[in-house]
């Protein structure tokens, strides 16, 4: 008996159709439509629709992880990890009011973070609307929101380690 590779479809008799996924020397990882992932028995009882031999292992678990990673960062709110600049870690920002009462302090870490969630919900919005139904001219007027709200927030650029995890406003021509 010739072992199904990664790729392999298969007709469990329990789970219906199938994408073999993963192996190990004695199971199968099999993506069934109707069921979602379950774990065979390389001897249960299916039908090989189209074998695909000799592809184990071709997936590793690192590049499952980071595709996984960044469809949760494309599609939900989920952050990326992003470095504070060094001058900046352990202070705080300190809020004067122009009027004689006392001073508000937040830990810059703390500021950082919002900024960051902030941005990251920008983006996710951004392709909300591009992933959206609306109608192109919609779609550009709501973009044109987005890049000046980028805009608007460029003078926290400062707190980013990396120059990449800026925000980027309108372009000047």
């Amino acid at each position: 008996m010739n072992i199904l590779g990664i790729g392999s479809r298969i007709n469990h008799v329990e789970f219906g159709l199938g994408v073999v996924t993963n192996v190990t020397s004695k199971h199968y990882w099999v993506t069934f439509i109707e069921s979602g992932i379950e774990t065979i028995e390389i001897d249960s009882n299916f039908e090989v629709i189209d074998a695909v031999i000799g592809e184990v292992d071709t997936v590793s678990f690192y590049e499952v992880e980071r595709t996984l990673k960044n469809l949760l960062r494309r599609w939900s709110d989920a952050s990326e990890a992003v470095a504070i600049a060094d001058k900046l870690k352990g202070g705080k920002l300190i809020l004067e009011p122009g009027t004689p009462t006392q001073n508000k302090e937040v830990p810059i870490d703390t500021f950082f973070h919002k900024i960051t969630m902030v941005r990251d919900r920008l983006r996710v919005m951004e392709q909300k609307i591009n992933a959206s139904n609306l109608d192109e001219a919609d779609k550009i007027d709501l973009q044109q929101y987005i890049t000046r709200c980028y805009g608007s927030l460029t003078t926290f650029n400062v707190l980013f380690k990396n120059s990449n995890d800026y925000f980027v406003g309108e372009k000047t021509k």
